[in-house]
């Protein structure tokens, strides 16, 4: 039983029982109050990720073996 969830469906976001419109492309960097989402990890980090695209991310992470 999870308390609360965040998913991203399609163009919109679900956080709990709230929803609203995805406002990244890719839905890297998702704003959650002070926190971005990283779908990768799928969880939160504090600062925005650097890369511009999930294709980036999976460039470094094969090149230096983590993100």
């Amino acid at each position: 039983m999870a308390l609360w969830r965040f998913e991203i469906q399609d163009n919109r976001v679900i956080i709990g029982n709230r929803e609203r419109q995805k406002i990244t492309a890719t839905g890297c960097n998702e704003p959650f109050k002070d926190r971005y989402w990283c779908p990768k990890r799928q969880w939160f980090q504090r600062e925005a990720c650097p890369f511009a695209s999930p294709t980036e991310c999976d460039n470094f992470e094969t090149m230096c073996g983590s993100v």
